[in-house]
């Protein structure tokens, strides 16, 4: 054990020697292997000294008590009860007497959840205090450029400044010329006081959203208390844009930043209407129920007594299903009460929107799409009166759909609610609800443990789908007044297919096939002639009743290959081979006739005219059901088809089998039937239709029918459609008519290359691309062309701001556009017109359409984009618009002209960030009077 005797040098030692001394033993106190006592004091035995020796040693001992109790008092009293790590790239001075250190050059010092780094750090252990500034930039001629300025960060909380001072301690900074970020917005600030709580006092403070370091507007605040995370309110304020100060003022005011839901109100935005007065709209007050549902409450109220309300909802329950509801009523007054302008009209609107994700279930989903509205909501929807879409549109569908699978047994459930709108005539037809069963194909006589070749009779399938239906249609206002029973149409409909497939030498297919449909109904209709009324009486039956029908069929078809090898001659060794692909197939089908009076399908019932004179009316009781009712007549028809298919393989390099194959006709083809159990015009029209493949992104198709049956006059010279056939006068069938559609989308890089100019290695790349996929095209698809303008547009926006040059070193002029051509061309006979009795026929009639769109991109910012048509028949303009987009970094401005067929506009000016949008916003729009009509 050490001995207790100080050496007499200890004596002279310094009072700030010895407390340092006495601090270094404490930080290796639990790693000395000297005994030592609570205190931390060494223990040594004192039986073997003099009295000297015991005086000398009770005198060092109480002043090393001294010092040691002074340390633990004074640490106690700083607070800090973690390490102080702190670092510096340049150099490190530390002053023990006054225990402060100085650091210089990327210096960072740490402790708990704070984080400080800066040029420059003066750090003060025994007051908690840490004073950071940046250092003066030796490359600046004004001298007044810092570097290496403080930056703070306390848990998600970021500040940056040119001068600060902060205590460990007790939280509170003063900090001179503050930049930090609140979610979406910007502050600074002059000077800047943070208390413990967190909060920051702003004086002569900015708020803004522009992310430049020269902001292009901000909000001045005289003063302002900020809430990290909370929100920031301020006292006087005023609106400054480019530097400027505008007469735009408020006493004072709070921005929301919260990174979750919270509820608060909703700001109402104000107008004129002229029909309706002055009105207050969208304002209210939001929900924040919780992260999975939320809740927005809007009103509007005018003048002149107009009012409206309207909830929204969204809902997300992850891994399981989302969506949004939405629903709004409206009593719209106009005119003045009393008098025979007045009218008052109430109108409401609901749309639903639900998916559910495929994982929440694989076996059963719901989804839903909602979109019902009155007829005169859209007329009184101050939004919609500014959308021509909406405005116009005529009809509107809903739904929603319910599925569940059971793959053990192939059963299948699905049901649908159907509702569409005709806005015009306020009409609606649901279907409430429908409900399909299909059991997929299964082979009954298929065994179970198949020993051999397979049966004959294993190859037949059945199948199973059912059909419940429910609908009605109404006007809207007697659709809730309607009766379930007697309004509501209903049924059942059974399939049942039967079918199979053989091979007959090897080439023949044979398909038969036997299908049996059955309906079920709950009413007939009963009819019959009332002669003293002289009208038809009709007595709805309600029963059940069961009507069925049912067909076969047979069809045999194969498949005939032809080659043509042709000259080397002439044609070289590049063509190997064409190849002719004839298809033809033969079908039959038979069904009896169900309007036999054996079935009951078909009634009669006899009506005496005025006159005297009788007639026999046919009707069928289930005429007007859901599922119909049988055809009349018995059917033996016999069905041809021909299908033709052309290719050539030719030699290419490109390919790696050396081979490449075009397509010369994709398909050529034509088909015909005749019934034999017809005893009128057996022959059908004959149909031919083509399809070409010429090009990489069009496929040209194109279809025709051919009449059959020649026109002939009647004893008053009115043509009709006779029974002799073209055929048999050995002509061709009477053209009826064909339409087509064309598209083709114009942009600088397809001109470039029509016209041979440029070089660059993209559009050389493009073209061997083209080569090896064949032949290119002028006629492409619009979204592919639209997608491909856009991606080069942002590929170029993203070079970092570098002007591109050409080969000889100019500038490369570079203006994104497209522009779509569309035109659609029908020929059919005008049976309305005037009848030539020389070539006895119709005069054709030709309807064309064409429609123009564009967008053009002037620079990074502007952006103007069109639309317009001509209808040729009534030799007017289609809906033409146009629309301009000025991106001016921190706002966005808009503006949409519709031209045609009436004019309006809409010009928007506001702010981009979500949290300023509503506030700093400017909308001018036309008034729905203000709408002229355009000839």
């Amino acid at each position: 054990m050490a001995s207790s005797v100080a050496p007499l040098s200890q004596k002279r030692k310094s009072k700030k020697e010895l407390r340092d001394s006495i601090e270094t033993a404490e930080l290796n106190m639990e790693a000395d292997s000297i005994l030592r006592d609570s205190l931390g004091r060494e223990i040594v035995d004192t039986t073997k000294m003099d009295s000297m020796q015991l005086a000398i040693y009770h005198h060092n001992r109480a002043i090393d008590d001294s010092i040691r109790l002074d340390s633990i008092n004074r640490q106690r009293a700083n607070g800090i009860n973690s390490p102080v790590q702190y670092s510096a790239e340049d150099s490190l001075v530390y002053d023990a007497m006054s225990r402060t250190a100085r650091l210089y050059g990327a210096s960072t010092v740490k402790y708990e959840n704070m984080d400080l780094a800066s040029e420059k750090i003066h750090m003060s252990i025994d007051s908690s205090l840490v004073h950071a500034t940046g250092a003066r930039d030796t490359t600046d001629t004004t001298g007044l450029k810092l570097i290496g300025t403080p930056v703070f960060t306390m848990g998600a909380d970021k500040y940056e400044s040119d001068t600060m001072a902060f205590n460990f301690k007790t939280k509170k900074g003063l900090i001179s010329k503050v930049y930090t970020q609140q979610e979406d917005g910007f502050l600074q600030s002059e000077i800047s006081k943070r208390n413990a709580n967190g909060d920051i006092y702003l004086q002569h403070g900015r708020y803004t959203t522009c992310d430049a370091k020269h902001p292009d507007f901000y909000i001045a605040l005289s003063r302002a208390k900020v809430r990290p995370g909370k929100d920031v309110v301020f006292g006087p304020a005023y609106l400054v844009v480019a530097d400027v100060p505008l007469p735009l003022a408020i006493p004072y005011g709070f921005f929301p930043f919260t990174k979750s839901y919270s509820s608060g109100f909703i700001m109402p935005t104000y107008g004129d209407e002229n029909s309706r007065g002055f009105y207050l709209r969208d304002g209210g007050y939001y929900f924040a129920i919780n992260d999975k549902m939320d809740l927005k409450l809007l009103g509007e109220i005018y003048t002149k007594g107009s009012w409206g309300l309207s909830a929204a909802s969204n809902y997300n329950k992850r891994y399981r299903f989302n969506g949004s509801f939405y629903v709004s009523y409206q009593d719209t007054k106009t005119g003045d009460k009393g008098m025979p302008d007045f009218s008052r009209q109430k109108s409401f609107k609901i749309q639903w929107s639900h998916r559910q994700d495929s994982k929440a279930n694989p076996y059963s989903s719901l989804s839903a799409s909602v979109n019902f509205a009155t007829s005169s909501y859209e007329r009184n929807n101050l939004n919609s009166l500014y959308n021509p879409q909406t405005l116009t549109q005529s009809t509107r569908t809903s739904s929603v759909s319910w599925s569940t699978t059971f793959s053990s047994i192939g059963l299948s459930l699905s049901s649908t609610a159907n509702l569409s709108q005709n806005m015009r005539d306020s009409s609606i037809a649901m279907t409430l609800p429908d409900l399909n069963i299909s059991i997929s194909r299964f082979y009954p006589f298929k065994r179970k443990h198949a020993v051999g070749d397979e049966k004959w009779y294993e190859k037949i399938s059945m199948s199973y789908t059912g059909h419940i239906s429910n609908s009605i249609n109404t006007k809207e206002d007697r659709f809730l007044h309607s009766n379930l029973i007697k309004d509501w149409r209903n049924g059942w409909n059974h399939s049942i297919p039967i079918s199979g497939n053989f091979t007959l030498f090897n080439y023949l297919n044979i398909s038969p096939s036997f299908n049996f449909t059955d309906r079920m109904y709950t009413n007939k209709v009963m009819r019959s002639w009332d002669d003293t009324r002289q009208r038809e009486v009709c007595d709805t039956i309600y029963r059940f009743n069961n009507v069925y029908n049912y067909n076969l069929s047979i069809s045999a078809s194969t498949k005939m290959y032809g080659f043509y090898i042709p000259s080397r001659k002439i044609f070289g060794d590049k063509i190997q081979a064409v190849r002719h692909v004839i298809t033809p197939s033969v079908s039959f089908s038979y069904a009896p006739d169900f309007s036999a009076s054996r079935y009951g399908y078909y009634k009669t019932y006899q009506k005496t005219n005025a006159d005297g004179s009788v007639d026999l009316v046919e009707y069928s009781p289930y005429s007007g059901q859901l599922f119909g009712v049988p055809g009349k007549g018995k059917t033996g028809n016999i069905s041809f088809d021909l299908s033709n298919n052309v290719e050539m393989k030719i030699k290419s390099d490109k390919d790696s089998t050396g081979f490449k194959k075009l397509s010369i006709i994709d398909e050529l083809g034509l088909s015909m039937s005749y019934n034999m159990a017809a005893k009128e015009k057996p022959l059908s029209d004959l149909s031919m239709r083509i399809r070409l493949k010429w090009w990489k992104n069009y496929t040209f198709n194109m279809t025709a029918v051919f009449a059959s049956y020649a026109y002939e006059l009647d004893a008053n010279g009115h043509p009709y459609v006779g029974n002799h056939t073209l055929w048999g006068m050995g002509k061709f069938g009477r053209f009826q008519g064909t339409s087509q559609n064309f598209s083709f989308t114009l942009t600088p890089d397809k001109i470039k290359k029509w016209f041979g100019g440029g070089d660059d290695k993209d559009d050389k790349k493009k073209k061997n691309k083209d080569d090896e996929d064949g032949m290119d095209t002028d006629i492409e698809s619009n979204v592919d062309d639209t997608m491909v303008a856009g991606q080069r547009g942002a590929k170029k926006k993203s070079g970092g701001g570098k002007a591109e040059t050409d080969a000889d070193g100019y500038m490369r002029f570079n203006m994104p556009w497209s522009l779509t051509f569309g035109y659609g061309i029908t020929m059919r006979e005008n049976t309305s017109g005037k009848f030539n009795t020389k070539s006895m026929r119709y005069p054709y009639k030709f309807t064309q359409n064409l429609n123009v769109s564009g967008n053009v991109r002037l620079s990074d910012g502007w952006n103007i984009s069109f639309s317009s048509g001509y209808d040729f028949e009534r030799k007017e303009l289609s809906m033409t618009t146009a629309s301009l987009q000025r991106d001016l970094h921190c706002f966005n401005m808009s503006c949409s002209v519709v031209l045609a067929p009436y004019t309006s506009y809409n010009f928007s000016f506001r702010c981009n960030a979500a949290t300023l949008t509503d506030a700093l916003k400017y909308d001018k729009r036309s008034g729905y009077s203000n709408a002229v009509e355009w000839y």
